[in-house]
């Protein structure tokens, strides 16, 4: 076939913009709240944190074993949906809270499910990263989220207090800073390449122009 033959893929301003069903939301906050509810499950094995209310929710659980992450996870995650609300509206608040709520009640459930006798941190980290990502990912293709502070960071943003990636940065430093009173240093810093793979999945995979749903 010759050049001239070949037909160049159309711009992205060409394709048309299809919405998700809501069954498709439905399986898509679904199935994301179980890749990162399979991923808190490493976490907690591993003895790993994380950033945001998450990573604050783990560390809080692993100083208070009668409380479990989700527990933690879906009250710490309660003053957000105001926020969510104002910036966000109630569709996408709705499916958030849903995601949360599912992400609360998987990892204890998945007790039963499967067991893990060993695990590597660094495997560990690794992976429930890459779970997180991908789980991040399919609920903002669908108008979601997973709660946290994002939502506020974003909003101080808007007032000009600070910046998003700042505030955001600050937590997440907070929150390892608290850690290091509980976990050992190693387990700090397999958190951290966790983290990192976390992000640049996030950042490769979720960027405007790769991807036309709505």
């Amino acid at each position: 076939m010759s050049e001239e033959t070949v037909s160049e893929p159309a711009p992205p301003s060409s394709y048309p913009v299809i919405s998700h069903k809501w069954y498709e939301d439905v399986l898509a906050v679904l199935f994301a709240a179980l890749l990162i509810g399979t991923a808190v499950v490493f976490y907690t094995e591993a003895q790993l944190v994380t950033g945001g209310v998450s990573g604050l929710s783990l560390v809080l659980s692993y100083v208070f074993e009668d409380v479990s992450f989700g527990t933690f996870f879906f009250f710490l995650n309660m003053p957000f949906y105001a926020l969510a609300i104002i910036r966000m509206g109630w569709r996408f608040t709705i499916k958030t809270i849903a995601a949360v709520g599912l992400v609360s009640i998987f990892p204890t459930y998945m007790a039963d499910l499967f067991v893990i006798d060993t695990v590597h941190p660094v495997f560990a980290a690794v992976f429930a990263g890459a779970l997180v990502a991908m789980g991040m990912i399919a609920l903002f293709r669908h108008g979601s989220g997973i709660g946290g502070v994002s939502i506020l960071a974003h909003l101080l943003q808007e007032k000009g207090v600070m910046r998003a990636g700042w505030f955001l940065l600050a937590v997440d430093l907070t929150i390892l800073a608290g850690a290091a009173f509980v976990l050992p240093i190693p387990n700090l810093i397999y958190s951290v390449i966790g983290a990192v793979v976390l992000n640049v999945f996030v950042g490769m995979n979720h960027r405007p122009g790769r991807y036309f749903g709505k």
